[in-house]
């Protein structure tokens, strides 16, 4: 049996560890909404990613202000987020590199099917004031979420901010269990499309309010910036931002279906 010298063990080992440290860096962290997750689209656009780069990607689904937060301390790569106002800061802050746009689609406000406070129409504002009114039961996702930013800037309009009425129940959740909850118990709630098209437990949900144009919901993309955090993997983090906004990855986003149903509408800036 052939010895291997101490020499030779060392030149393995320092190669096996070479190599370790080439696939670990052949990998990053995207801190996203629970909508892309939710929504399935990752499902189908990372394994495309990974096919073009050889990169993996680990999403961590979270509220837009959480993930926001993970890319201040650091925590994740890249940011994949739908908050344009608290986007615009966390670059403007220096814990992001640039706000590029990426696709978008809409929210909706979903009820029960007999609408007992007759809110069906294209008037989001309108439907939170008879919501108000009647003190009637609506679920918050409460958690400073993209959408929940977006709801509470349609309370504000609605000249509601501190009036949501008694009905009002904030579950400090992601939106399926949000959606989940309003299904159980008869509530109007806020939801992104692409979660409520890929939502099973429906219920006697419908939507209700769509088609105004407050409701658009646009999605961004970050770097988490390297001179602020130098150990974010710059290099691949870039390559995701940059794919996702190519023909490419545009042409997945916008290949997503279900049903028949396109759940969101590529949009970079070319």
């Amino acid at each position: 049996m052939k010895t291997v010298t101490w020499v030779q063990a060392a030149a393995i080992t320092v190669a096996c560890l070479g190599v370790s440290l080439s696939v670990q860096a052949q990998s990053i962290v995207v801190a996203s909404t629970t909508s892309t997750e939710q929504s399935g689209l990752f499902s189908v656009l990372l394994p495309e990613f990974k096919k073009a780069s050889g990169i993996d990607v680990k999403v961590v689904a979270l509220g837009t202000g959480q993930a926001i937060d993970m890319g201040r301390r650091g925590d994740a790569d890249v940011l994949f987020v739908h908050d344009k106002v608290a986007e615009e800061k966390v670059v403007a802050e220096g814990f992001a590199v640039k706000r590029i746009e990426v696709m978008y689609n809409d929210f909706v406000v979903i009820g029960p099917a007999s609408d007992p406070l007759k809110v069906k129409g294209n008037d989001v504002v309108e439907a939170l004031q008879k919501i108000s009114a009647a003190n009637g039961p609506f679920i918050s996702r409460g958690d400073k979420s993209g959408t929940h930013a977006a709801e509470l800037r349609f309370w504000k309009m609605a000249d509601l901010a501190n009036k949501h009425g008694s009905g009002y129940k904030a579950c400090g959740c992601g939106m399926g269990p949000a959606l989940n909850m309003a299904s159980s118990s008869g509530a109007y709630v806020l939801s992104d499309r692409g979660t409520w098209v890929s939502f099973k437990n429906r219920g006697d949900l419908i939507v209700l309010v769509e088609g105004d144009k407050r409701l658009f919901n646009q999605y961004g993309v970050m770097l988490v910036n390297p001179a602020k955090h130098p150990h974010v993997k710059a290099a691949e983090g870039q390559k995701f931002v940059d794919w996702v906004v190519s023909p490419a990855g545009q042409g997945v986003i916008a290949s997503y279906k279900i049903n028949g149903e396109q759940l969101f509408f590529p949009n970079a800036v070319k």
